[in-house]
């Protein structure tokens, strides 16, 4: 069973050897192979290499485009600086207020360097794998991207002084993100990652009117499109977590931070799974063996073997080769 049946027959409900193992790698996957993270977040071939050394060296079931999230923001005007070997730094760019945010224009995914990019990544993956790994696009949701287009201070007061320019901006970004996901899964992905972060920051009401519709319609358009639909908000996301549910990605992450998923498992459908939850550092990271099997084994007990094992966020690049092994181990010993 390769990591595209394991992980389609797992979202199916189906019996499976193990469960699929999908750790967020960027920056550990780029120093595992060498490359410079400028050269991983720029040049598709280089973050292609790197992600499938990294998933047959350690078995891992998918490969992402994921880098940083200055694609669809770069598209929008805001100016990147890409360091040698650090991430990517946001230079300035940004509009001015909420009123200036609600004339927004859509932007051409084919017309931007970036978001070209990510459609060849997602081109190499299918044309190199020939559906061996599941392959996964990104957009950046709507609550996410007008915090990078207005800054984090400047975005979380807008939702409360300028809600109504706020929802024009966050129209046009989802009208924006809703051409790019069908350029991508026209390109090869069998599903779309929406990262919405910023959720985690605003509280269950403001989820409620300014994110949950517009990503239910990111995630019907995604099924519309024939692909899996996978959420992921950083952060302790208990307060919303049911309302993700609702959503109803197919795949929603959840943080450590999240206290357990014991509690909202019941409310995911047959289809849906949860993937996470250990913790980056202090378990990944900094763990040893024991407590990285110990942290899995809990994961899928508490999610009644609903989840996929990976960590509550990205795997930091001081993570050593030995405890990415001892990771995927721990995921192969589960029975799913």
């Amino acid at each position: 069973m390769n990591g595209l049946e394991r992980t389609l027959s797992f979202l199916k409900g189906e019996k499976v050897d193990h469960p699929p193992f999908h750790p967020i790698i960027m920056r550990w996957a780029a120093s595992y192979a060498g490359v410079k993270y400028r050269d991983f977040c720029t040049i598709p071939e280089s973050k292609c290499m790197a992600m499938i050394q990294c998933a047959r060296d350690f078995s891992i079931d998918w490969v992402t485009v994921m880098s940083d999230p200055w694609a669809e923001a770069s598209a929008f005007g805001i100016d990147v600086e890409y360091p040698e070997n650090d991430l990517p730094l946001d230079k300035g760019g940004h509009l001015p207020d909420a009123l200036s945010a609600s004339s927004l224009a859509k932007y051409n995914p084919l017309e931007n360097t970036r978001c070209m990019n990510r459609l060849k990544e997602l081109e190499i993956f299918s044309s190199r794998l020939k559906n061996e790994l599941f392959i996964v696009g990104w957009v950046e949701g709507p609550v996410a991207e007008y915090v990078d287009l207005r800054r984090a201070s400047e975005a979380a007061m807008d939702l409360y002084l300028d809600p109504d320019n706020v929802e024009k901006a966050m129209d046009t970004i989802v009208e924006g993100a809703k051409d790019f996901i069908t350029l991508q899964i026209k390109a090869g992905a069998h599903c779309i990652g929406i990262g919405d972060a910023f959720c985690s920051q605003i509280g269950p009401e403001l989820y409620l009117k300014f994110a949950f519709n517009r990503q239910k319609e990111l995630v019907d358009h995604i099924h519309k499109n024939g692909a899996i639909a996978k959420l992921h908000i950083c952060g302790n996301t208990n307060s919303i977590l049911e309302h993700m549910i609702r959503t109803g990605a197919d795949i929603v992450d959840i943080d450590h931070l999240v206290p357990s998923m014991a509690e909202h498992v019941n409310s995911l459908s047959s289809t849906q799974v949860f993937s996470g939850k250990s913790d980056p550092v202090s378990v990944i990271q900094d763990g040893d063996r024991k407590g990285i099997k110990d942290s899995v084994e809990q994961d899928f007990i508490r999610s009644n073997g609903k989840c996929i094992v990976s960590a509550g966020c990205e795997i930091t690049p001081g993570t050593s080769v030995e405890n990415m092994r001892a990771f995927y181990v721990a995921a192969k010993e589960l029975k799913g």
